[in-house]
């Protein structure tokens, strides 16, 4: 058999293992196939193509993600909970196409709880593959899709589209999970969630040879880009086009016209399949099937006006409660977890679960030792519903006056049911979040000072506050893993660049509780000098536009904690400066008073240089259009922000007439 049939062998078998679930070769004979091919591979190298199985797993490990935009936007489903909400969603479909639910066709397939991926064909072959992300902008994992066998690499037909953009899920299928799981327990590392999770861990594997061991699928549920393919007319002709090319169906799929009855029937077989699935499904899409029909009636914000998921119902089961953890936030907050007799809910293995907070255990009567009904909400968090049966021995759950990481006194916030621990800045249990946050692009913005190596900083002691920042050295980062000379030189020239910032920047990035972007800006701007905020009183805090009472304590006690103020002290003291606030009053700049909203991509300005620039002309800038609105600025591709500003009659703006008053105006 020669390189090319050999090739093509491999392929179609498992196409038949993985797609079609119809092995037909024994795996001796496969194996013995596969190692010809790669025995041939090695000594003729220049016969390698890219569609060959033994370039599945041929990738190098990667260092990081590539960004990948996509050109048509990946939009995700609106929930439905019940039945009435489903025919509802269908009914007002119906209503905007000017025909009876009854008489629209629609198509049902299972909702697969996985990763949502997009993959890109050129003239057949599989060029790239992408995450969803945010939508618009998602991660290159070519590396890690094209270990699954069930993705093909080269499309099945002698004619394939110029450019074909197939969307799907990628899954771990239960029986894989347990395995997985399996192994884990046996080196003792740390176990998966649930199938899900499993999967986008997977995916996001930096090696391959990872990815390739775990026997993860993909199913797809539509297109995006295409060029040179096919005309349809119905959904469901583009699911079987792609069967057709080579990809897996999804089992259980159906079409019914949308009566009230016909979608009783369906949730009711779906649910009684569910058990039965090879995959973990969380619901089941029902989509409008006839392609004109979608067209005509579009989307709305970030999901479409023609499909829906029905979601199930949480499932629940009955265990003790062990004990209760209060674990420390970023932000201080202790938030008590449930640790629980390991109990299976829902496919997956539980023995922890979140108690929100006290509040939420006296209303539950909850005392350690008591039988509880748990609650995967979502099929994701573990969640306490109630009380079944009091323990024989119940102990009360308390809460510890002095934080479990630090040591420092624990506090109640006033009027709320959150405790916090009082040691702010110098609780370990907060360093690495509070990090993260002082750092991020919103306040310091130390672009080179990312979440990952905060982490490693944090874990080796080198970085144990913020103002540990200000102190590291080259040797610090560079000998880290990962990190080389001139990756550390560019975190310290980050770090070097944040010492030039902006008061009201500097004290939201210290995380003074509720003390947001615009509550610390308003601060900065009424007292205009850090010591003036830090001996301000409860009463002179109050004076500020906009802040209340509970933002006004936190401050105030914020910079009564000595410990905050040295570590404060220490940054100022490593060259952290700001310009001076200039005393012009908010009421004599141009736009004073004024609502202005941004929307659509800016070509000429970053949103937030768009932001800065209307703030220091008195504007408020908001993130929804209202009544209240005075002006919005309509970018490229602006969508509801602008159909909104349109039907209230408010002024808008293009970026040019924006730039032509703002920025290119005389003086």
């Amino acid at each position: 058999m020669n390189y090319q049939d050999l090739v093509t062998q491999i392929t179609q078998w498992d196409h038949d293992y993985y797609v079609l679930d119809q092995p037909t070769v024994a795996d001796a004979e496969y194996d013995l196939a596969f190692r010809t091919l790669l025995d041939l591979e090695a000594e003729h190298p220049e016969l390698i193509t890219p569609e060959s199985p033994s370039q599945r797993v041929g990738a190098k490990a990667i260092d990081d993600y590539v960004k990948i935009e996509h050109r048509v936007k990946m939009l995700s489903l609106a929930n439905a909970f019940s039945l009435d909400e489903t025919y509802a969603f269908f009914e007002k479909a119906a209503k905007d196409l000017t025909l009876s639910a009854d008489s629209l066709k629609i198509y049902s397939e299972p909702k697969l709880d996985g990763l949502a991926i997009s993959l890109h064909y050129d003239h057949g072959l599989l060029s790239y593959a992408a995450t969803r992300g945010d939508g618009l902008v998602g991660e290159d994992v070519t590396h890690t899709i094209k270990t699954i066998k069930s993705v093909p690499l080269k499309l099945a037909t002698v004619h394939p589209p110029e450019t074909l953009e197939v969307r799907g899920e990628v899954f771990m299928p239960k029986q894989a999970f347990e395995k997985l799981n399996q192994q884990a327990l046996q080196n003792n590392t740390k176990l998966f969630v649930n199938p899900r999770n499993a999967a986008a861990g997977t995916v996001r594997q930096m090696n391959p040879k990872i990815a390739a061991e775990r026997d993860l699928q993909f199913i797809p549920y539509g297109l995006g880009e295409t060029l040179g393919a096919p005309a349809f007319t119905q959904h469901s002709e583009i699911l079987a086009f792609l069967h057709s090319l080579g990809f897996r169906k999804n089992p259980h799929c159906y079409a019914f016209l949308g009566s009230y009855e016909a979608f009783v029937s369906n949730y009711e077989l779906m649910e009684q399949t569910r058990a039965l699935l090879p995959m973990q499904i969380d619901g089941i899409v029902y989509k409008v099937d006839d392609l004109a029909q979608q067209s005509s009636l579009g989307f709305i914000a970030r999901s479409p006006k023609w499909a829906v998921a029905r979601k199930f119902p949480a499932e629940n089961s009955v265990t003790e409660l062990l004990s209760v953890d209060f674990q420390v936030g970023r932000t201080g907050v202790l938030t008590p977890v449930a640790r629980l007799a390991p109990v299976f809910v829902g496919g997956v293995t539980v023995s922890n679960a979140t108690l929100h907070n006290m509040d939420e255990i006296e209303r539950l009567g909850l005392q350690i030792g008591d039988m509880i009904e748990i609650q995967r909400a979502g099929d994701v968090i573990p969640k306490v519903v109630q009380v079944v049966e009091h323990g024989a021995h119940r102990t009360p759950i308390v809460v510890p006056e002095h934080c479990p990481a630090c040591n420092a006194l624990v506090k109640q916030t006033e009027g709320q049911a959150a405790f916090r621990c009082t040691a702010d800045l110098s609780c370990g249990a907060q360093g690495a979040e509070r990090i993260r946050h002082y750092a991020s692009r919103k306040f310091m913005n130390i672009a080179n000072l990312g979440t990952k190596l905060i982490e490693l900083l944090y874990s080796t002691g080198r970085l144990k506050t913020i103002a540990d920042i200000y102190s590291l050295s080259l040797e610090d980062i560079s000998g880290l893993e990962g990190q080389g000379e001139k990756s550390a030189e560019n975190v310290l020239a980050s770090i070097t660049a944040s010492k030039h910032t902006k008061l009201g920047t500097f004290l939201g990035a210290l995380g003074i509780h509720e003390v947001g972007e615009e509550g610390a800006k308003s601060i900065a701007q009424y007292f205009k000098t850090l010591d003036a905020i830090m001996a301000a009183s409860l009463e002179d805090l109050m004076q500020v536009p906009d802040i209340g009472p509970v933002m006004a304590k936190n401050v105030v006690e914020f910079f009564q904690n000595a410990e905050n103020k040295a570590i404060i002290a220490a940054i100022l003291a490593a060259g952290v400066t700001w310009p001076a606030i200039a005393d012009q009053a908010i009421d004599s700049l141009p736009l004073a008073g004024q609502t202005w909203v941004l929307t659509g991509t800016l070509q000429q300005l970053t949103r937030s240089e768009a932001k800065a620039l209307l703030e220091s002309l008195g504007a408020k800038v908001a993130g929804s259009v209202s009544k209240k609105t005075s002006v919005v600025v309509a970018g490229v591709k602006a969508g509801s922000k602008l159909a909104t500003a349109q039907e209230l009659g408010i002024k808008v703006m293009d970026e040019a007439e924006f730039l032509a008053e703002f920025v290119s105006a005389p003086g």
